[in-house]
């Protein structure tokens, strides 16, 4: 006759009226308080690591499209600028745009004569059409990217609030070129306000901005630093790219650097955030799994008897201790479903989330200023409005959010298997209970 403890079947049905029972127990450690500390720190993960990949990626984004490139070709001379070597470039496997540019360090002076540093980028006139990338990182506040006109501009918002320009206003650039100090030449140049721009990053929106390929040429002199900003279908794919350019280029002085050399420094320093910022927050489901193995060691203990009946009518250690696992199991699959909703919900509308928090809390202190000017007479200072994420004090318009989908899987997975392998390693010892010692006085 076979044994009908041999199959799983029961075990599934025992780990289920474990947790029911539980529930209706009220000297048990209750599953639901498992369950919900599962489910909060599932949604906290989501949650946070959705906000900081909106920033980061932000930045990144930014960085790539409008800075770096994902492939960069330095020191081109000026005899391969067009012509046959960019139609190469531009055939290679896996490039999207070629795009040349010069790039200037300069002092610009606009009609507050106030001067400051800028990065003046020449790129060609129809930059626009040949890389759409390019021009959709740039929210122009007035006027549109125009550099049709030799002494066109294109100044980030925060630089022309800084110097007092519109558009149609002009400001003067004074660039330094030359091979040493010895030889340095001062060249000086003005220019007419096209477009004003934000990237959403700081930095470009301060101090750079972009004139035609020409008229950055004649603006540093001879022997211009040209060079070749690549862009590629898919941007992790660089490796493969660099080294078919680097065989191009081979024995002509040109140096190829990907995005990831270019940007080391700052992009490792996001990945660290990231990486501690996971591991910070992910402490909830140590916490929750050390209190699923006390949960669990206890129960275990309190049902030596019926572990016993189990273990002498031939249930085997493991299918026992599977029992056990499979209490856990439920428990991490629950919280971690519900909190995989939770946290998508919410990421998907953390503005909406923030405007709610901001208007109750508002209207907490609108409610504490009329208590207040109430018993003072209406002589009580009005107190001003609360924001998370102030526009004065914070870089941004609105709170970004980016959910990706191997993150999400992994944060899910993890929250159900640490409660299952707590219960697992929690089962451990009073599944080896001998059943004629633990039946000897039932």
């Amino acid at each position: 006759m076979r044994n009908p403890l041999r199959f799983p079947t029961w075990v599934f049905y025992a780990a289920s009226r474990y947790v029911s029972a539980r529930r209706r127990d009220k000297s048990s450690p209750s599953a639901f308080l498992s369950i919900l500390g599962i489910a909060v720190g599932v949604m906290a993960l989501i949650v946070v690591l959705s906000v900081m990949n909106g920033f980061q990626l932000g930045f990144i984004e930014s960085i790539l499209e409008l800075s770096s490139y994902h492939v960069r070709i330095e020191n081109v001379p000026a005899d391969r600028m067009g012509g046959k070597f960019a139609q190469e470039l531009r055939s290679s496997p896996g490039v999207v745009s070629v795009i040349p540019f010069v790039e200037l360090q300069s002092i610009v002076r606009g009609s507050r004569r106030v001067q400051q540093a800028c990065v003046i980028r020449g790129i060609p006139v129809n930059a626009a059409e040949q890389d759409p990338g390019f021009t959709d990182k740039l929210d122009f506040e007035e006027g549109a990217f125009d550099l049709s006109d030799p002494r066109s501009a294109l100044v980030g918002a925060e630089m022309a609030r800084s110097l007092g320009l519109s558009v149609g206003d002009e400001f003067t650039a004074l660039a330094l070129s030359g091979a040493s100090l010895e030889a340095i030449n001062p060249e000086n140049g003005s220019f007419r306000v096209a477009g004003i721009f934000r990237s959403g990053f700081y930095d470009y929106d301060l101090g750079w901005a972009f004139i035609g390929l020409d008229a950055a040429t004649a603006l540093h002199g001879r022997n211009a630093p040209f060079v070749y900003g690549v862009k590629l279908s898919n941007r992790w794919n660089d490796a493969a790219v660099v080294a078919d350019l680097e065989k191009l280029t081979a024995g002509t002085g040109m140096r190829v650097v990907s995005w990831r050399q270019f940007n080391r420094a700052f992009f490792g320093a996001l990945r660290t955030e990231k990486i501690m910022m996971f591991l910070l927050v992910g402490l909830i489901f140590v916490i929750v799994a050390l209190n699923i193995f006390q949960s669990q060691r206890r129960m275990a203990l309190e049902r030596r008897e019926e572990i016993g009946l189990l273990r002498a009518v031939g249930a085997s250690v493991f299918s026992v201790r599977l029992v056990f696992a499979c209490d856990g199991f439920i428990i991490g699959l629950a919280g971690a479903t519900s909190g995989l909703v939770a946290g998508l919900l919410l990421a998907g509308n953390i503005q909406t989330f923030f405007s709610a928090l901001e208007f109750v809390v508002n209207g907490f202190i609108t409610l504490v200023n009329l208590v207040a000017s109430i018993l003072s007479g209406g002589n009580a200072e009005e107190a001003g409005t609360f924001s998370i994420f102030s526009p004065a004090v914070f870089y941004l318009r609105e709170i970004p959010s980016r959910t990706i989908p191997l993150e999400v899987v992994l944060i899910y997975s993890f929250g159900f298997l640490s409660s299952t392998l707590a219960a697992w390693t929690a089962s451990g010892k009073a599944a080896l209970e001998r059943p004629a010692e633990v039946l000897r006085y039932e």
